[in-house]
């Protein structure tokens, strides 16, 4: 096997950074991406009070809003927010809050790149970390991404690096739902399938049915990846580690400020 330009083997992913962020004035927020650096940022605020216009008697207005870090959000910017807007949608309950808004507001952290499989990937993570971390959204799944390219000789590779979208001849972006309570017949691990831009660019190239079912079952094993780094993820937030005294804090006065603080919560207000 032809090893790839950082050592990885085709079907494994950069390792990830995700974290859940502090924003003020929002319900949720979260970044990621592939790679050293963070590539999205999203924030959530919902369910919040909806404009008239935009309100819906039977479910709640989603509504996606995309910033790229320089320029203005343009006609791209709004077609990434209307497919995003419907890959989530997939997964959220929004019968539950009628008549209110959710609002997702992504903003990019890295210039746009000729090819944007990866950083749609990384925004829609970022997106399904946010829901996560706001917990005020009922949700069916949990929706994962990945992108994935095609090099000469018909090798597949998950999340290409820079260097080897250079030499790609295909590619797209693939986004699973992992869920328990949606049905699934096409893996054992409860996953579905929800949107794919699985495309050709090569001078007459194209690709058949086999392709994209090989493809999507490769970027099906990687999206599991990410999944995993999101459990993992949730669990460090609702199981944070113990507090542990530093510094010239002595044995004695460490017990002691303990004992206040079962005193503290021992008192009756």
């Amino acid at each position: 096997m032809i090893s790839r330009t950082d050592g990885r083997s085709d079907s494994s992913i950069r390792d990830p950074v995700l974290s859940f962020d502090n924003l003020a004035r929002v319900d949720g927020s979260a970044r990621f991406g592939f790679g050293p650096n963070a590539q999205a940022l999203v924030s959530l605020s919902g369910p919040i009070e909806v404009r008239l216009a935009a309100e819906q008697a039977s479910q709640a207005t989603l509504e996606v809003h995309l910033r790229p870090i320089a320029n203005v959000p343009a006609t791209e910017s709004k077609f990434l927010s209307s497919s995003l807007a419907s890959i989530l949608t997939t997964s959220l309950i929004l019968t539950q809050n009628p008549r209110t808004l959710i609002q997702l507001v992504v903003q990019t952290l890295i210039p746009a790149p000729k090819w944007k499989d990866s950083l749609f990937a990384s925004i829609i993570n970022a997106s399904t970390l946010a829901l996560l971390n706001s917990g005020s959204i009922p949700m069916k799944g949990v929706i994962c991404a990945v992108a994935l390219g095609r090099v000469p000789e018909s090798r597949y590779i998950v999340d290409p690096s820079d260097e080897e979208v250079e030499t790609m001849n295909g590619g797209g972006c693939f986004a699973f739902v992992f869920s328990d309570v949606l049905d699934s017949s096409e893996s054992s691990s409860k996953s579905t399938c929800i949107w794919s831009n699985w495309r050709s660019w090569s001078e007459g190239g194209g690709f058949d049915e086999q392709e994209v079912i090989r493809t999507r079952e490769l970027a099906r094993e990687a999206a599991e990846g990410v999944w995993e780094r999101m459990k993992k993820l949730v669990h460090d937030a609702e199981h944070p580690p113990p507090k542990t005294f530093h510094g010239s804090l002595s044995k004695k006065a460490a017990v002691k400020a303990t004992e206040h603080d079962v005193d503290d919560a021992k008192m009756e207000i």
